[in-house]
Formats: C-alpha cells, structure tokens, sequence
C-alpha cells in the first residue's frame, strides 16, 4: 500500500499563532511610524475578533431600516431604490444649462442640482457686477422668466431638483412661481434645498452667507415652515458637512460639526412650535466624500447611528420615518489637483466607492477636469458614466452594507462614533452650535485641522499622487478649460433682464415690495412666502436680497489668523472657504 504524500499540521493554538505574527511582524518592521487618518484615529496593522465584539450585533449593528440604522436607512436600501445621480448643472445662460440639463437626462442621470452664477451666490443680479464674470461658474437665473427658461420642455413633476440656493432661497421662489405659472400643484415639486445651512456658510464658505446670524436664523425656520405647509415634499433644509471638511475639518469633525447644527435648527424649528415628528422627515444632510476610503465609509455609518439615537432620546420623536439620516454625498473636491487631471478620474471612482458603500441617497461624482473650470461636456458624462459603471457593471449595489462585519470597519466605525460625540460634547459645553460658532471656537478648530494636513503635505508624511511625489517631469496640462460663455450671450442676457424690469407691472412690483418689507419688521408673519409672493409679482433675486439685507443686516463672517505660519493659514483659508467654481469643485490647494 502506497504511503500518503500528505502532511498533517498541527493546529496553532489562538494565542500562540497571534504571538508569533507579531513577533515576526515587529521583526520585519522594528521601526515603524505610527499611520493616522485624517481624523488622527491610530491604524492597526491587523483587526482580529478581539476588535469587535460580535455580541453587540443588535446593540450597534442590526439590520437596514431599522435602529440603530448603522446599515441603512431603508430595509431594501439599493437593491430597491439606487442612489439617484444628481450631477451638478451650472454654466452660462438659461438656454445653456437648459441643453446641458436634457443631454445629462438622456445619459441616465435621474435627478438634476442647479448651480446659479456667482453673482447669484454673492447676492446680486447680474446688471450689478463686472459682466467678464459672468455664467463661468453656474448659470445666470435672476428672474421668473430665467427659470422658465431653465426647465423650458422639461417636466417638472417628473424631476427631483436640488436648488444650490442660500437662503433666503429666492432659487426656490422663482421655481414655485414658474409651477403655478404652469398650473402644476406645489405637492409635485420634490427637491431639497441644498445650501440652506447658513451655520456652514458663515463658518467655512462666505460668498454664500448673505444676511446677519440673526436674520438667517429666522429666514431659515420660516423656510422650513412656508414648506411643510405648502411644498410638502420639498426637502427645505440640507444640513451641510461638505464646506466644513473641505475648508479643512477633519472627517470626525465634520461630521461632528454637522450633527451639532442639525441639533441646533431642530431646536430652533421647535422653539417655534414646529413639530418634530413632522419637520424632521424633511431633515437631509450632505457630506463631502473624501478619498480616505475606510475612513469616510465608518464616518457615515456613525453618523446614522448617533442621528437616530439623538432624534429619538433628545427630542423625543417616535416617527420612524423622522429617524433617518437622509444623506446626499460629492466627491471631494479638495482632493483633485491640476496637476495630471486624468489621475482625478481614478480618485473620484474611489470617492464614489466610498459613498455607496457608506450607504448614501445621492451621489454627485466630479468631473476630472473641475480644478480648471466648470466641467467640460465630456468630463461630465465621464463623471455621470462613473457611477453606472460601478452601479451596473461592478454591481456595488447588489448588497447592502457589503462591509460590515469587517473587524476593521466595525471597530473604526466606534471609534469615529467616540470622536464624534466628543466633538458634540464640546460643542453642547459651549452652548450649542449657533454659540459655538458666534465665538470663532469651531472656525478655530477647522483652522488647526487644515494646518496640521497641510504640514503632512508639505513634509511628505501625506501623499498627494502628482503634487508632492510620482511628478512629471514637464507641468503641462493635459486637459483644456471650458471656453468663456459667448460675450453675445451674456449680452443678450442683461438685455433680456433689462426688458423685465421695464416691463414687470409697476403697481405689482410696488406692492410686493412693501409687502417684502413689512414682513421683514412683522416676527408674526412667516418672511418666505412673502418672498414667494414677491418674486412672482416681478421682483428680481439681487433685489430681494438687497431689501432683507437692509432690513436684517448684511451678513459679515469673521476673519480669524492663526498665530503662526500666518501667510500660509490666510492663503490656504481664502481659497478654500470661497470656491472659485462650483460647489467644491474649486482649485486644491495643495502645491498651487
């Protein structure tokens, strides 16, 4: 009988196998630095079950759709409903953005988000700055009649529209009174308005923040109302960690940041007589997705979990559908370079990857080449395609929460959860987040964050593929900008505002402006709808933000220097906290 060639190995008992791997491992790497990630968590080399303990299945994880929502918000999460694609729109005239927004409809997009001119973020009209500045950012939308144009053949009803529109949301006004110039009901408008959250805006992007603290705040709590009374499906608040983390917050921190002030606007709404039950539904929260994978996967899902438990033990709410963390995701910006854009493409598919599996509602992939410009159309569908590719092809939607039970992502999902609520309690000793940020504490803070990364750059301890390592030898560009929109568009736009102002009907006009006014110095009426009310009556966005400016004060943001290395912090902090294009999509800067 032939002998076997097989050889028995004994078993290794646990403890003995873990001590020789470690052994072998310090062995191999006697001097090893200590990884962090960007929130300074310390990285284990190796996770093991002695990193997380199963039995607390139900206790921190659970199932999709139920608490503590670590795994999701819905049962089915997106093997029933996808995250819809909402890309950024935002370039020239109305005609423009209109053709862009039926060619981005055509490649699969689900759900548009309108970026306005900078122009309209600053607050005016566009007969009332330099017209080379015009449309090279967002789309020029004053009137009703631009908005009309905006959506000219498209349906409304049929469309999910976030409105990139800071308060006092006059995007949104303009929009209900093309609606009813349609005969639309306002229930058929879903959307969200996506900049309301003028907190983030006065501490991280300023050309957004437009009237006092004061006068947001109470802009802000009219606007929820005006909505949940009569656009009931409109989502009127976006609570925004994307400025705070881009500006230079750490992924715990902004986090932190984000769910403290969407304790505070529930406080606010509350104060008023607002039902929780009610307005929290309406609650949605928007994140940048940074390229620190694992990171930004275990932000989100502590993020959920601390949200649920927040709005079920602090305010009491037992409306289930009040409990999710609704949350629309962007590929981080920050993290693109000018230098070699086609590298941008490979970071915002990891960025994306990060997003759904952290289980997001939407998903805006950027275009590689938005460190130059607003996005070519080509870049674009790229960006658009990068997400059915991912979707269909690489099936990352098949199932949910593929990564938990990972000993690595659950234990760095507790740890992001202990930072957080550290950061909350800090923010809570303070007096809560609209006095936290009176006082400069969290612009501070952000401040510090963006320094330490920043000297990780700069001595190499952070890589940054094309910038600080892996250059190329000559620094030339290998994409081209956007063009300039035609100086006879832009011509033939002021034109067009020209004739509507000389047109509108003189008596309404004067009428809704009084009207504005009174509201302004009445605390008993809700300010919205008479903003609502003055727009379809043929008042323009400059002059509705003009009006409530004086009427509620210009919002002026604080500047804070930093007591070293002030040339690099001032520098660093006027780029960042004032995006030159949209939305995030500004140029990095690192190595500029």
């Amino acid at each position: 009988m032939k002998k076997s060639n097989i050889v028995t190995l004994s078993v290794t008992k646990p403890e003995t196998a873990r001590s020789n791997w470690e052994r072998e491992y310090a062995e191999r790497l006697p001097n090893e630095v200590e990884i962090k990630n960007r929130s300074g968590i310390a990285i284990k080399p190796l996770y093991t079950p002695e990193d997380w303990n199963a039995e607390e299945f139900s206790e921190k994880l659970g199932y999709p759709g139920q608490v503590p929502m670590t795994r999701g918000i819905y049962a089915t999460m997106h093997r029933e409903r996808v995250w819809s694609q909402r890309q950024l729109i935002g370039f020239g005239v109305p005609e423009d953005y209109n053709q862009r927004l039926k060619n981005l409809l055509d490649a699969g997009n689900s759900a548009v988000s309108l970026i306005p001119c900078n122009s309209v973020y600053r607050g005016y009209d566009i007969d009332e700055v330099d017209p080379k500045l015009l449309g090279t950012c967002g789309v020029t939308v004053n009137t009703v009649a631009d908005m009309d144009r905006c959506f000219k053949d498209v349906d409304i009803k049929a469309l999910s529209t976030s409105l990139n529109d800071p308060l006092p949301f006059t995007l949104l006004a303009l929009l209900l009174a093309v609606t009813r110039k349609r005969g639309i009901h306002w229930k058929h408008v879903t959307g969200t308005s996506n900049q309301s959250d003028y907190i983030s805006h006065y501490v991280a992007n300023h050309m957004f923040f437009r009237l006092s603290l004061e006068g947001s705040r109470r802009v802000l709590v009219d606007h929820i109302d005006f909505c949940q009374r009569h656009v009931p499906n409109w989502n009127p608040l976006s609570v925004v960690g994307q400025h705070m983390q881009q500006a230079g917050a750490t992924p715990a921190e902004a986090m932190a940041f984000t769910l403290a002030t969407a304790i505070q606007y529930a406080e606010d709404c509350i104060a008023r007589g607002q039902d929780p039950n009610q307005f929290l539904e309406r609650f949605t929260f928007f994140f940048d997705i940074s390229l620190s994978f694992f990171e930004e996967i275990s932000k989100c899902r502590a993020g959920r979990r601390i949200w649920q438990q927040t709005v079920r033990e602090r305010f009491g709410v037992h409306n289930p559908k009040a409990w999710r963390f609704k949350f629309h995701g962007q590929t981080s910006g920050v993290d693109l370079t000018r230098q070699e854009p086609l590298n941008n493409i490979a970071r915002v598919t990891v960025q994306a990857l990060a997003g759904v599996f952290s289980g997001l509602q939407s998903l805006h992939t950027d275009s590689y080449d938005e460190v130059l410009s607003a996005p070519t159309e080509e870049a674009a569908r790229i960006a658009v395609a990068t997400q059915n590719i991912i979707r269909e092809e690489a099936h990352c939607a098949d199932v949910i929460d593929p990564l938990a039970g990972s000993y690595y992502v659950e234990s760095l999902t507790d740890q992001m959860e202990s930072e957080i609520r550290s950061v909350l309690g800090r923010i809570d000793d303070a007096g809560g987040m609209f006095k936290a940020v009176e006082k400069g504490m969290v612009q501070h803070w952000i401040g510090q964050s963006a320094m330490r990364f920043q000297e990780q750059v700069e001595n190499g301890e952070q890589t940054i593929v094309g910038v600080n390592k892996y250059q190329k030898l000559d620094n030339d560009v290998a994409a081209k900008p956007l063009k300039r929109p035609e100086e006879s568009k832009i011509a033939g736009q002021l034109q067009k505002l020209a004739a509507y102002k000389a047109n509108r009907n003189k008596s309404d006009y004067r009428s809704a402006v009084a009207s504005l006014q009174a509201a302004a110095q009445d605390e008993s009426q809700n300010i919205y709808g008479a903003i609502v009310d003055a727009v379809s009556a043929g008042m323009t966005h400059g002059e509705v933000v003009r009006l409530l400016r004086q009427e509620l004060g210009f919002g002026q943001p604080q500047t804070l220097v930093w007591p070293s290395r002030k040339t690099r912090v001032t520098q660093l902090v006027r780029i960042q906290f004032l995006p030159i294009c949209s939305m995030g999509l500004e140029n990095h800067w690192r190595g500029r």
